[in-house]
């Protein structure tokens, strides 16, 4: 095998010298690659700068250099052991036979592991002792044949008295220690075995790499228990200098605090004498901001009472910056009676016209709260509550409120809330506590009288164990209550009697109802395509342009272009996406402009391809085919209404029902209903019973995706199937809502307006609705009333008459 034998004795110092590798074959050897097998005595060695590893101990080795990387892979690829030896002197990067301690420990790699950042690291543990016999040369690493050390499996009594003694100052010396764990004495106790017990706490031992390992090669196991007996000895008599040094250290700290303390009655002494100095000038300012504040008297009382607290207390003390931050917030809070605002019903009305387009329901019930408040200024603040689709305005109504009543404006974002510490504060035992959202931002807005908006108090979180904040909001939006909300933090009562809460939601049916109980509810349904293109020419286009930095004179946006975009490029019930696809149109025009291809654009619809893409909406009317079996219901969404298409197909059976579109339980009753109904009446409709008993019926409605629960289907259900059983079409210009009863009643629902704009944006211009919905006429907008042909169903039969096409042969006749 050619290999060189660099040495015979590996405790003699010549043998070591002619240690020197024949570089030229060593090198000739790695350049070709060559891998020989190792022989059977043969060790992969790990040369280690500062670590030595004892048989047992389980390590973690960074390996840096190419040549260990080598060795420790090929070891883990061999599933051979590994020869961790110590270097003699560290400094040196490619470390030969001369450079390292012929004794080591064998080891098996557990891990090993390439980070992100490129370096290796090998987990690996201590097997049995070894000493070197020989080096050898051609390999990539570094290869020795070694001989196995191991300790003999019988002891003597002076053995076993030895590791007694040696466990018994090694647990001494772990109770010396700070912050031992237990577990460490508990595996101290476990380990068994003197040469393990040796072998255990020589790993643990704070003492340099070279006495480890000398008692590495301290073969003798009864030596090399008296050596380290000897090293315990001295660990145990400095831990115990250091313990007393410490204590001693800690009286000097106690003496320390004994003189602050007497200096600091010595200051009092002094001040009653009128020999000290005339006072502390920070407690003198604290004092005269409290009486300026012109708190109510409980609070007074409390502040006056905290301050005192504060005046005797040291400024080291921990509670001191705690006191004070509290009193600073007393003192920033207005407590004071407001000075109210002239109000002019005029101008009020003028900047709510301004602002918003439409609403003229919530314009209407804020002039009645100004007008009342002019009249009886000592009048409690209205609690409003707008709720809405997205995207109507709710949150930048609220701005307009105050603008309009001249107060300030805070905002309070409610959505994801699930600590009642959120509105009511902490308590002030707790580090780092603060008062609530309501406090803050009353400090924030600087007065009583502010218009302070609660948003998104749909989203609250639910109750669990940091308490209810839907309970918690309970005593803010309560009139008999809020003059006396007291936040945990303050511990004082505070009057919020004069706040005006607004709050916003999308739907009604998470709010908790005596929280809904407390509020004024106004609702926000959706835009016409009229009146968003009002909104659109007055405030989207304007602002857009200013957010790209156009000028009117350079770009210019019609109505029709302007109704493009409403019917074909958004669907929604508030402005939007419509006022995103603005913004995206006048983004084209100013990269042109910017560009100098143009100087001024005039927007037609013809341009709107090009610049927004293909229609992304069309008339659902456009879907439908003039197959029996399919009607077109009307929907309610918290976005808004919209239509929906309920389709019905026969075929043979015996008669079961099947339902499918992710129906919720009262909209499958209502599927029952409206079939139980056509079989009711199937003479008079003339559809044949024995068609009825051999057939299914499937019932779909489409969106599967989407969930679907309510009572409105009903008459659209029992329509599609008529227009099933009888084979005449549903006309596809008639959309459908309202509840049935197998007496055949249309019976009213809610939703009203959403429903009619949503038949409307599909572009179906008759719409049949139970005739005990009359009364919410009068909340659709005029222009949208003026578009739509309404039918008013008290029977089922008046749907029937109004929704199906005549037969082919009867049209014919």
């Amino acid at each position: 095998m050619n290999e060189e034998i660099k040495t015979t004795n590996p405790l003699s110092a010549d043998s070591r010298a002619t240690a020197g590798a024949d570089a030229t074959s060593e090198a000739r050897a790695q350049a070709e690659g060559r891998s020989r097998p190792l022989p059977d005595d043969g060790l992969i060695i790990l040369p280690v700068r500062n670590v030595v590893m004892f048989p047992g101990a389980v390590f973690p080795l960074t390996v840096g250099r190419e040549r260990s990387r080598a060795a420790a892979q090929e070891s883990v690829r061999a599933e051979r052991p590994l020869g961790v030896l110590l270097q003699t002197k560290p400094e040196i990067e490619e470390p030969g036979p001369d450079d390292l301690h012929w004794v080591g420990t064998s080891a098996t790699v557990l891990r090993y592991v390439t980070t992100p950042d490129g370096s290796h690291h090998a987990i690996a543990r201590g097997l049995r002792r070894f000493r070197v016999l020989q080096f050898l040369d051609g390999y990539p690493f570094t290869v020795a044949r070694v001989q196995f050390i191991d300790d003999p499996e019988e002891v003597d009594a002076e053995i076993e008295g030895r590791a007694r003694t040696l466990r018994e100052r090694a647990i001494e010396i772990l109770q010396l220690l700070p912050q031992v764990p237990q577990e460490m004495v508990a595996a101290l106790q476990a380990v068994e075995g003197p040469s393990r017990l040796a072998d255990f706490i020589a790993g643990l031992m704070d003492v340099s790499a070279e006495e480890k390992q000398g008692l590495l090669e301290t073969f003798d196991l009864r030596a090399r228990l008296d050596k380290l007996l000897q090293l315990l000895a001295h660990r145990i008599e400095v831990l115990k200098v250091s313990r007393d040094i410490d204590e001693r250290t800690r009286e000097s700290i106690t003496d320390v605090n004994r003189k602050h303390l007497l200096r600091e009655q010595m200051r009092q002494i002094q001040k009653e004498l009128g020999e000290g100095e005339e006072g502390n000038a920070e407690i003198a300012e604290l004092d005269k901001a409290i009486t300026d504040a012109h708190m109510p008297e409980e609070v007074e009382k409390a502040a006056r009472k905290e301050l005192k607290r504060l005046e005797r207390m040291p400024e080291a003390a921990g509670e001191y910056s705690m006191v004070r931050t509290y009193l600073e917030l007393l003192l920033e809070l207005p407590w004071a009676a407001p000075a109210e605002p002239p109000i002019d019903i005029a101008e009020a009305r003028r900047i709510l016209d301004e602002d918003h387009f439409g609403l003229e329901k919530i314009k209407r019930r804020i002039l009645e709260y100004l007008a009342v408040r002019k009249l009886n200024p000592e009048g409690r603040s209205p609690i409003l509550c707008f709720v809405g689709p997205p995207g109507v305005g709710k949150t930048s109504l609220g701005q307009s409120i105050a603008k309009a009543t001249g107060r300030n404006f805070v905002r309070v974002s409610l959505g994801g809330v699930h600590d009642e510490a959120e509105i009511r504060g902490h308590r002030r035992t707790y580090i780092g506590s603060l008062p609530g959202n309501i406090i803050q931002n009353i400090r924030k807005a600087g007065t009583r009288t502010c218009v302070m908006m609660l948003d998104e108090v749909d989203k609250i979180g639910a109750g669990g164990f940091h308490g209810d904040p839907a309970s918690a909001l309970l005593e803010v939006l309560d009139p008999e209550q809020n003059s006396t909300f007291r936040d945990n933090y303050l511990a004082v009562p505070f009057d919020l009697s004069h706040v005006m809460f607004i709050c916003t939601a999308n739907v009604l049916d998470t709010i908790p109802g005596p929280l809904r109980d407390r509020m004024e509810v106004i609702q926000l349904p959706g835009y016409t395509a009229q009146e968003k293109l009002q909104i659109a020419r007055r405030y989207l286009v304007p602002r857009q342009l200013t957010a790209t930095g156009l000028k009117p004179e350079q770009c210019e946006i019609t109505d029709e272009a302007l109704l493009a975009i409403i019917h074909d490029y958004t669907r929604e019930a508030g402005v939007r996406n419509l006022e995103r696809e603005i913004g995206n149109v006048l983004r084209n025009v100013a990269v042109r402009i910017a560009e100098g291809s143009i100087e001024h654009q005039k927007i037609v619809p013809d341009d709107l391809h090009a610049i927004l893409g293909a229609r992304k909406f069309e008339a659902e009317v456009a879907m439908r085919s003039g197959i029996p079996g399919v009607a077109t219901g009307l929907a309610w969404t918290p976005v808004g209404g919209d239509i929906l298409f309920v389709e019905a197909a026969r075929m043979p059976g015996n008669g079961k029902l099947i339902l499918t579109g992710q129906l919720g339980d009262v909209m499958k009753e209502s599927a029952q209903a409206a079939l139980s109904l056509v079989k009711a009446r199937a003479a008079r409709l003339g559809v044949d019973a024995e068609v009825l008993e051999k057939s299914d019926i499937h019932v779909h409605v489409p969106a599967g995706a989407t969930p679907k629960d309510g009572p409105s289907a009903g008459v659209a259900m029992f329509v599609a199937l008529t227009s099933l059983l009888t084979g005449r079409p549903v006309r596809s210009d008639v959309a459908m809502t309202g509840e049935i009863s197998l007496r055949g009643l249309v019976l009213p629902i809610g939703g009203v307006k959403e429903k009619v704009l949503a038949a409307l944006r599909a572009g179906i211009h008759t719409v049949m609705l139970p005739a005990r919905n009359q009364r919410d006429l009068e909340d659709i907008p005029a222009d949208a009333r003026a578009q739509v042909k309404f039918v008013w169903m008290e029977q089922v039969d008046d749907a029937i008459a109004t929704a199906l096409s005549p037969l082919a042969a009867e049209s014919a006749q």
